[in-house]
């Protein structure tokens, strides 16, 4: 496998890794509250949980990498592993975009935990990158699900699949309800790049 190959950017929290379920039963503990008073129905910012009178979001973020290990400990959604390595096994390149190290001085842990995540569910990449700008790194069709990020990488042009969850339902499709629905849309995009048909920087129009 090469830079000829089709690659799909993928995200990981929200998308490959349960983070919001993961966080909701840290939070929990750190707000000290019944993990059933936390609604599932949350924004990206979590501030549903009444965190913001608690220090918000960002030490709420820290505790949770760096005193509970969430980028190691978190369970994957569902189907996701399993998915990505049959998408890997057709010849995808699977480069995996994700703004991981925004909190100082937890570098180091977030990526020795993301690594560790990846390789004990045996989660097939090519390429590792910690960035936020993730449309300065080519892929032919990414996957995301934070709305920030789904609207800069189409702003840029850029073909993105939302992957459905409470903070992006207002986004128009593509999306995608399960990692069923991403192998499809993937493997279309796919047939797409190998007739011609795909333009990388074209507006985000999957068959539905």
């Amino acid at each position: 496998m090469d830079e000829s190959s089709f690659i799909l950017g993928v995200d990981l929290d929200g998308v490959v890794g349960d983070f919001y379920g993961a966080m909701r039963v840290i939070a929990a503990e750190w707000l000290d509250k019944p993990v059933e008073s936390l609604t599932e129905e949350v924004g990206y910012g979590l501030e549903e949980w009444g965190i913001t009178e608690y220090g918000g979001y960002d030490r709420l973020h820290r505790f949770a990498v760096t005193q509970r290990n969430l980028f190691r400990d978190m369970k994957p959604i569902r189907d996701a592993p399993a998915v990505l390595r049959k998408l890997s096994n057709r010849g995808i390149r699977i480069r995996i975009i994700t703004h991981r190290i925004f909190i100082k001085y937890s570098h180091r842990t977030s990526i020795t935990q993301t690594v560790d995540w990846l390789d004990s569910y045996d989660i097939p990449y090519w390429d590792l990158c910690f960035m936020n700008d993730k449309g300065a790194v080519g892929a032919h069709v990414y996957i995301d699900d934070a709305p920030s990020n789904v609207v800069r990488l189409r702003d840029h042009g850029c073909r993105t699949i939302v992957f459905t969850n409470s903070t992006n339902r207002e986004l128009p499709g593509p999306r995608a309800d399960s990692w069923y629905d991403v192998e499809r849309l993937v493997m279309a995009a796919k047939e797409e790049w190998h007739t011609g048909t795909l333009d990388l920087f074209g507006a985000s129009d999957f068959p539905a």
